[in-house]
Formats: structure tokens, sequence, C-alpha cells
């Protein structure tokens, strides 16, 4: 069990199992490495919504899937804490395989059923909220920057593929995924984690790397300019796409969608 503490001061202290925990925290975010738990307790504000925020990204980072936050023993005290949650839920719904949902016992006047708070699916125990959030069918692979990983990459893309039946994306997928691990190779130079999972019929495809620099997208580049075409192809043949900064760097996400193959060959 990991921890991390909103401080209202400086101190901290180290507890003997690692976590770090701050002597005035108001909010204490406390990680279940074994689960997709997250449990928050105390109380969340507008001064400790950030750190929420970057805890509930690094975790989904880290682990495929979706995550619950337990917020049982958590008083929201302003509208700003409260939205962090659908704030976290806005950014990773183009993720591959990645949702947060809220376990919360203040819903239970549903009957027990899901619920929504602050726009966010909530059940009213943690049995519940960990059933509806089994893991998905993902592939990852963790890619040193290297001259090789874009063929990797493309390997792993190959095999999801032709996993997950949707064969028609094999290459625009493979191309995607070069452009966004050579962009790593050349300007992050971080190790990385490539990710891939289908979803409602796409195919969506994630790279993690460990520098806070983003992608630009400034249109067509001239034709006079060497390079800077790899956004413009991701552009070209994502559904959607875009970059999420999270704490230690950022991720680079496309949305890709087999009827976009069929309206490009008719």
């Amino acid at each position: 069990m990991t921890g991390f503490g909103r401080p209202d001061a400086t101190p901290v202290t180290r507890e003997h199992n690692g976590a770090i925990m701050s002597t005035r925290a108001r909010c204490l975010v406390e990680i279940d490495e074994s689960s997709p738990v997250v449990r928050l307790t105390g109380v969340l504000d507008a001064a400790g919504a950030g750190m929420v925020r970057d805890a509930l990204l690094s975790r989904l980072c880290d682990r495929p899937g979706p995550v619950v936050a337990d917020v049982t023993g958590l008083r929201v005290a302003d509208q700003v804490g409260l939205g962090v949650f659908a704030e976290v839920r806005q950014e990773v719904a183009d993720w591959p395989a990645a949702d947060l949902l809220l376990c919360d016992p203040a819903v239970s006047g549903s009957g027990g059923a899901q619920a929504t708070l602050a726009g966010v699916p909530a059940w009213p125990n943690l049995g519940d909220a960990l059933a509806a959030a089994p893991l998905a069918a993902v592939l990852t692979a963790e890619l040193a920057p290297t001259v090789g990983a874009a063929r990797e990459a493309r390997e792993l893309v190959m095999t999801g593929c032709l996993h997950w039946d949707v064969r028609t994306l094999a290459e625009t997928a493979s191309i995607a995924i070069t452009e966004m691990v050579n962009n790593v190779v050349a300007h992050a130079r971080t190790p990385m984690t490539i990710r891939l999972a289908p979803q409602a019929g796409t195919l969506r495809v994630a790279v993690r790397d460990h520098s806070p620099l983003r992608p630009t997208f400034g249109g067509l580049a001239p034709s006079t300019r060497a390079g800077g075409r790899g956004l413009l192809l991701i552009d070209t043949m994502a559904r959607r796409w875009g970059s999420s900064a999270v704490p230690d760097g950022k991720v680079v996400w496309c949305v890709l969608d087999p009827e976009d193959e069929t309206d490009a060959l008719a």
C-alpha cells in the first residue's frame, strides 16, 4: 500500500510500509498495488484536487483497466474537489482500457444499483464497484527508446488486431504506433509503455513516456521541410487523438475506427 498526502504545511513522515503521508494532511490517497482500488480519506477541497488528480492518473497509467476510487472515508468540501473525479474520467475516456468508477455509500438510496456522483458511475459498496470494473482485453509492453522500439510496437499491434479480429485496422494502427514511438525515441528519449485495447468496435492505442513535452500539431507541413509529418499522419487516420499530461510525463493516444477505413476506400 502506498500513499500520497496533500499537506497544509511542508513536513512529511515516511511510514514503515514506504507510504508518504503529511503530518498535517487533509486528504490521504492510498493505492492498493494488488487491486484496482484507490482509497481516499480525509477532506478533499480545491487545494487537494491537483494531488488527487495526479494520484488517480498515475494509477491509471500504471495499471491497465478501470480504477475504483473508494471515497467512503472522504468528505468533499467544495465543488472543485468534487469535480476532480469527472475531470479525470474525461481525461482518460479515450485511453486503452481505462475508466474511473467510484465507491460511495452515500449513493445507497439507489437500492444498491449503479448511480452517479458528479457525472461518474458510483456504487454504494466496494464489491459491486469492483464487479463493474473487470480487467478488459488489453496488451501492454515496456520499451526502451531505441531504434528497434517501433518494430516491437508494430508486432504488438499486429498481435492485437489478429486476436481481437480488427484486421482491417492492422496497417493503420501500425503506422500510428510507429509515429508515436518514433516521437519518443527522437524527442522524449525515455522508456515508454505501449498499450492497446479494443472498445466498441474501435482500437485504442496509447504511448506513455516520461517527458513533459507534449506534441503540437500545426496542420500541414511545408513540402520543403524534412520530417514533421508524424502527427499529420495520425490526425488523418485517427477518429480522435490527443495527449494527456500526467505526473512524470505524458500519454499520447489515438482512437482508430474500422468505419474510417471503409470510407477511405469508398
